[in-house]
C-alpha cells in the first residue's frame, strides 16, 4: 500500500519537475542551465511534498517518512539536473552525434580538430557560455578585459588539480592505447604565451 502511494506521489513529483522546468526555460530568463534546472528540481520536490503533507491520500505516512521522501525527491531533482539539461547543454559527445547527424553521417577522423576548434567553439557560444558559467559562481571577475580567479576559483582550480593529477586514471584508454597524458593536460603547454595579464 504504501510503496505504490510513495510511487504515486513520485510520479506527481516527475511531472511537477518537467512542467516547471518546460516553463522555466519557456517563459523565464535562465542565467546557468544547471543552476536553474536545481532551482526547478526543488521547487517540484517542495511542491509535491505540500501535497502529500496535506492530502489525506497520504495520511498512512508518517512525518518522518515524509521528511525522506522529500529528501528522496531531492536527491532526484539534483540527479535529473545533471543528467538532462545540464549534460546535453555541456556534452562534447552528444555535440559528435549531433554534428556526424548534420554533416549527412560521417566526418573524416583527420577533420576532427577542425570541428571542433572552428565550428563547435562558434555554433554553441562555448567561451560566452563557460565564461557566464563561472561569472554566476563567482569563480572568477573580469578586469579591464582580464579574466581573473577569484579566491573562490583559486580553491576550485587546486582541488580539480589535486583531484585530476591524483585521483583520475593513469591507464585511460584513448584511441587504442592506455595513457596518463589526461592527469597532467598542460605538460604539453607552450612554455611562453602571450595572452597573460600582467
Amino acid at each position: 500500500m504504501k510503496t505504490g502511494k510513495f510511487l504515486f506521489a513520485s510520479t506527481i513529483f516527475i511531472a511537477f519537475a518537467c512542467l516547471i522546468y518546460w516553463l522555466h526555460i519557456t517563459f523565464f530568463r535562465v542565467d546557468v542551465v544547471f543552476y536553474s534546472a536545481i532551482v526547478d528540481g526543488i521547487l517540484a520536490a517542495l511542491a509535491t511534498s505540500a501535497i502529500v503533507w496535506r492530502c489525506k491520500t497520504f495520511a498512512l505516512f508518517g512525518a518522518f517518512e515524509k521528511s525522506q521522501m522529500l529528501l528522496i525527491w531531492l536527491l532526484t531533482a539534483y540527479a535529473l539536473a545533471i543528467s538532462v539539461p545540464t549534460v546535453l547543454d555541456r556534452s562534447l559527445s552528444f555535440y559528435i552525434l549531433e554534428k556526424l547527424q548534420q554533416r549527412g553521417g560521417g566526418i573524416q577522423e583527420s577533420r576532427f580538430a577542425v570541428v571542433f576548434t572552428q565550428e563547435y567553439l562558434e555554433e554553441h557560444r562555448l567561451v560566452d557560455v563557460r565564461l557566464t558559467e563561472q561569472l554566476q559562481s563567482g569563480t572568477i571577475r573580469i578586469d579591464h578585459g582580464c579574466v581573473l580567479l577569484t579566491p573562490k576559483g583559486e580553491r576550485l582550480a587546486s582541488f580539480s588539480r589535486f583531484f585530476r593529477t591524483h585521483l583520475l586514471p593513469k591507464k585511460r584508454l584513448l584511441m587504442g592505447q592506455y595513457t596518463d597524458d589526461l592527469t597532467n593536460p598542460f605538460r604539453a603547454s607552450a612554455p611562453e604565451v602571450d595572452y597573460t595579464c600582467k
